[in-house]
This record gives structure tokens, sequence and C-alpha cells, in this order.
């Protein structure tokens, strides 16, 4: 914590304060205006199958007023070298390929390209991971040297996270609100942690509150979705944002710590490709099958699913946060203790009588006015 202690004696924390205060109040205050315009272009979400948790036309560009609200705080707060300017143009390409993809439901596959290319742009700017912490406690050598293995894993790994955080968005507020929880995590890591990033705190405010601005018209019952605009660009700004604050760090916890951090999202995807590779479908092939789906499909309402997996994702932030500042035999005990208090707690509360019948069917029309967008063609 002396780390901590001395960013707030040098005052730099205001800047993380106010970052995050800033990019809340412009989300907050752009959301309505993004919304006339996803109206105005037609990026509405109309339900058409049964993924979708929503029953009547909802705008989906919402996702732009979470990009102005960390824009506004970053272009204030944060020196723009040349790692962050290619990771902000990365992020302009991902928006710009959102809105497209919400007016018009691109096929997945050139959006994989232009995904791919805008990772590369960033990396390309120097927001590599050069050198990984060997997870091998036994072995000599205490980190592995990538060499130019940097280039692709790196894109893979921005690739991979931008998508998996779109593979959650499928019920109100879910996406978003694990992505502000995410992002705290990584900002409470950075500021607790030996080496001193308070420019990657600031970005990891600065897109918390651009999330908390916005969750307001997100949460159940939603009045705009972010869309792919929203759910693609706070992926690709924390995978691109953890390689340069988690792993930079040459101690075994940076290897596990973005893991935890972002754990369900990763979750859900690699789960998401087995299962359909497994039933012979193309990863790629949208399906019901996600995290969230499987909760509604248990009898969970929307609220009740999103505050589970936001329960799972704080429980998941916490061990990280706890393993940076402690050590492992910490984390795995905290991980331990909190994984028995939320099965209690599911046992308790989410699994007495009746929780299991069917709601009644005006109930039910309730619950199902509203939900995400379920998956866009790639989910």
């Amino acid at each position: 914590m002396n780390n901590l202690s001395k960013i707030m004696a040098a005052q730099d924390i205001w800047s993380v304060l106010l970052a995050l205060g800033l990019a809340a109040v412009v989300s907050f205050a752009s959301t309505p205006l993004v919304k006339a315009l996803s109206v105005k272009v037609g990026a509405v979400d109309v339900p058409k199958d049964g993924r979708r948790m929503h029953d009547h036309p909802i705008p989906r560009m919402g996702g732009l007023a979470i990009f102005f609200g960390f824009l506004v705080a970053m272009l204030l707060f944060v020196p723009l070298n040349t790692e962050r300017q290619g990771m902000l143009l990365g992020a302009v390409i991902i928006v710009v390929l959102g809105m497209l993809d919400d007016k018009y439901a691109l096929p997945a596959k050139p959006k994989f390209l232009v995904q791919v290319i805008a990772a590369l742009i960033a990396v390309m700017a120097g927001n590599r991971i050069d050198v990984l912490s060997n997870p091998n406690i036994f072995s000599p050598d205490p980190v592995w040297k990538l060499g130019w293995l940097a280039y692709p894993v790196t894109v893979l790994w921005i690739v991979a996270i931008t998508n998996a955080v779109n593979l959650i968005d499928g019920l109100d507020g879910l996406a978003c609100g694990v992505s502000t929880i995410s992002s705290m995590t990584m900002l409470v890591i950075v500021l607790v942690s030996e080496v001193s990033e308070v420019d990657v705190a600031v970005m990891m405010a600065a897109l918390a509150g651009a999330c908390i601005g916005f969750l307001p018209y997100n949460f159940n019952p939603a009045k705009i979705f972010m869309g792919d605009t929203g759910a693609t660009f706070l992926g690709f700004v924390m995978a691109t944002v953890s390689v340069n604050g988690m792993f930079k760090q040459y101690t075994i916890i940076s290897f596990v710590v973005p893991f935890l951090m972002l754990g369900l999202p990763i979750f859900d995807v690699c789960f998401a490709v087995v299962r359909r590779v497994s039933h012979g479908q193309s990863p790629m092939q949208p399906d019901r099958g996600h995290v969230h789906h499987r909760l509604i499909d248990m009898g969970f309402s929307q609220k009740q699913a999103v505050g589970v997996l936001y329960v799972i994702s704080a429980i998941l932030g916490l061990s990280a946060v706890v393993l940076t500042a402690g050590s492992a035999v910490k984390a795995m005990v905290f991980l331990l203790a909190m994984g028995a208090a939320a099965a209690v707690a599911w046992r308790v509360f989410l699994a007495g009588p009746g929780h299991d019948k069917p709601e009644e069917p005006d109930q039910a029309a309730g619950a199902g006015n509203s939900g995400e967008k379920g998956e866009d063609s790639h989910g």
C-alpha cells in the first residue's frame, strides 16, 4: 500500500478522480443525444430471434457516449505518447466498425479482419507483450522473452478480449457493468502495485467513469444498448491498456492477474468456442448457450442474472487485487472463501422454494420487455 500512499501524497490521485468524474458526466450527458442519433440513422435493435431478451425496438449505438466520455478525459489528463496514440487510433477504428455493424449488421469475417488491423496499429505503436513472467516457479528463467512472437501474441490477446466483452453483451447492463468492475480492478491494482503507472490508472478511471455515466440508461429495463460500438470498444481498450499496466511487471502475478481481472468474459468466450466446435459449428456461429442465457433458462430474472454475474466478476477482481497486494496464498484463500459465500447465498436466496416455478404470463411478459442485443452476428 506504500505506493498508493505516495500517489495520494503527490496528488496524482486527483487526476484519477477528476478523469473518472469528467468521463461519467460527459457519458451521461451525451447518451440522450446518441440515443436520438441512433434512432435517426436506424441503428435500432429489433428482436427477431430467441437470443434477444427484449420484445420491442431499442436504439443500440450507445457505446458512442462511452467513447466520448473516455476520449475527453484521456485528452485532458493523459499525455499522448506514441503508444497511446496508437491505442486511440485503433479504438477509433473499432468504434467506427461498431457503428457500422450496429446499423448494417456486418458479416463476422470482415469485422474480425478490421479488428486485427486495429490491434496491429496499437501493437506497432509499442503496445506489446514483449516479456511474460514464467508460470513455472521451478524454472531458472523467471521470464519468457517473446521476441518476434510479441506481435502475434499481443494481437491475439487484444482481439480475443475485444470479442470476449462483446460476447457477454447479452443482458441489460451486463457488459457495461462487468467492464466497470474490470476497469476499477485494474485501477486499484495499478495504484497498489510496486510499479507506478499513474497514466494507466487515469485511463482506467476514465473508462470506468464513462461506463458509470452510461449505466443509468442501460440498466434493466434498458432505454438504449451500447451495441458493438460500446462492447468492442471496451474490450479493445481494456486489452490494450492491460498490456502496459499488467504484463510489463516481471513477477509471477503479472501472468495471472489479467486472466482473473477479465475472468468472466474470458471464460465465456472459451466456453463458447469449445461448445460450438464440439457441435461441428463455426466458432463465430451465434447461439444461445452463453452463461447469461443459461441463467435465464434456469429461471432467473434479468436483474438476478446480471447481479449474479456482477458478483462473480467482483470476486475475481478482488482476488486479483489481493494477489497483487498480498500473496498467492492469500488470494487463493480469499477466492475460496468468496466462492463458499457465493454458494451459500445461491442456496439461501436464489434456490429457495418457488425459484424454479414458471412465471405467471403477465410476469413473464414484463420480464421480457428488455434485454441487451443478445449478440451480434459473430456472437
